[in-house]
């Protein structure tokens, strides 16, 4: 009796792993991520020939809750069409009943990985700029995201941002703009084995009560699940948590003492930046996580014109600053026409001397 190696062990199992897509054009070839209701795979589309990634419902769903939901986050991420938003491509149910849908698949990393290389603060903030621009054209479809956070954000190999995962997206459905950009697609892009009442899903409120999020990019109001209150600014507080994190996380000594420590499942590899976070980018993280909705920034475009006046050295709205900050910044931004000034004011002088000698 022969014994099988542990490659082919593993082989096997990861090969028994994998959802069969018999009847579909799609080829599944590795798992790539796995939460506790769906799970991502690396997949080829068979027709086209490009790699796809592949969402797949993990658990049976007797009351097809799950798989409704499903296709509804499939339908609003089909009528948010922008460049800081995942491209989809198909949806559809598997020969075991279980809904997928397909979307781009994004050659990069996490931004939580992302920021664990050597980035400057101005490309992580030009980082965040781009993914505000994502969430504000959402908000203007009245779709929120409900949860913002590093691991639902992709930084591609080309400096692509874009904003993942929108299965507890919502749409307010008081404006029925985003409702007629759902149904459309629906009728004319993606056409599904089950017919799926898109209105009926979104009249029906969610429960009062009812926590639906990650807890450390919640607001006040989600995090009470006070559904009545949650609305766009919701999603501004998690993006100014968001803004806090790119900001101040950095690798640790403990990764760099030991590389091997995430493949270990070590992934406590973030901490606080020692260096002293500017003033004006503290203001602008502490308006957009204030507790008060109204305090907080109006909307994402609001937000991300703060971080370009602070990048290009202008005030910003969240900070008021004293006289000697603002002389001093202005020195900085025009530091090289000052030098030119100072260059000039010398070399006449030294004119002025040699010509009277």
């Amino acid at each position: 009796m022969s014994w099988l190696s542990d490659n082919v062990v593993n082989h096997l199992r990861s090969v028994v792993d994998l959802p069969d897509l018999s009847g579909t054009k799609y080829r599944c070839i590795e798992k790539i991520a796995s939460g506790g209701m769906a799970t991502v795979y690396l997949a080829e589309d068979t027709h086209l020939r490009r790699k796809i990634a592949l969402k797949i419902l993990n658990l049976d769903d007797e009351t097809a809750n799950l798989a409704e939901r499903m296709r509804q986050e499939a339908f609003i991420i089909a009528a948010l069409e922008h460049p800081s938003i995942v491209p989809i491509h198909d949806v559809g149910t598997l020969p075991d009943g279980r809904v997928f849908y397909t979307m781009k698949y994004v050659k990069g990393d996490r931004l939580d990985e992302h920021v664990r290389k050597a980035t400057s603060l101005p490309e992580r903030l030009r980082i965040f700029q781009k993914i505000c621009e994502g969430v504000a054209f959402a908000h203007a479809q009245d779709v929120i995201h409900r949860d913002l956070k590093p691991e639902n954000i992709m930084v591609g190999d080309y400096g692509e941002v874009l904003v993942m995962d929108w299965g507890l997206a919502k749409v307010l459905s008081q404006n029925a703009k985003s409702q007629t950009l759902i149904m459309k697609n629906k009728k004319q892009t993606l056409k599904t084995p089950d017919k799926v009442n898109v209105r009926h899903m979104e009249s029906q409120p969610t429960q009062h009560g009812t926590i639906m999020g990650t807890p450390a990019y919640m607001a006040p109001e989600q995090e009470r699940g006070d559904i009545g209150q949650i609305d766009q600014r919701t999603d501004i507080y998690a993006l100014g948590t968001i803004l806090r994190f790119v900001i101040t996380t950095t690798h640790s000594s403990e990764e760099t003492r030991n590389p091997d420590s995430r493949k270990s499942g070590l992934f406590s590899v973030f901490k606080t930046a020692p260096h002293k976070i500017p003033k004006q980018l503290e203001a602008i993280v502490q308006k957009a996580r204030s507790s008060e909705k109204s305090d907080r920034y109006s909307d994402a475009l609001e937000l991300v014109a703060d971080v370009e006046n602070y990048l290009d050295g202008f005030p910003v709205s969240a900070y008021r600053e004293n006289v000697f900050e603002s002389i001093w910044r202005w020195l900085k931004q025009y530091r090289f026409l000052m030098f030119l000034i100072m260059v000039y004011i010398f070399v006449r002088l030294l004119t002025f001397f040699l010509s009277r000698l």
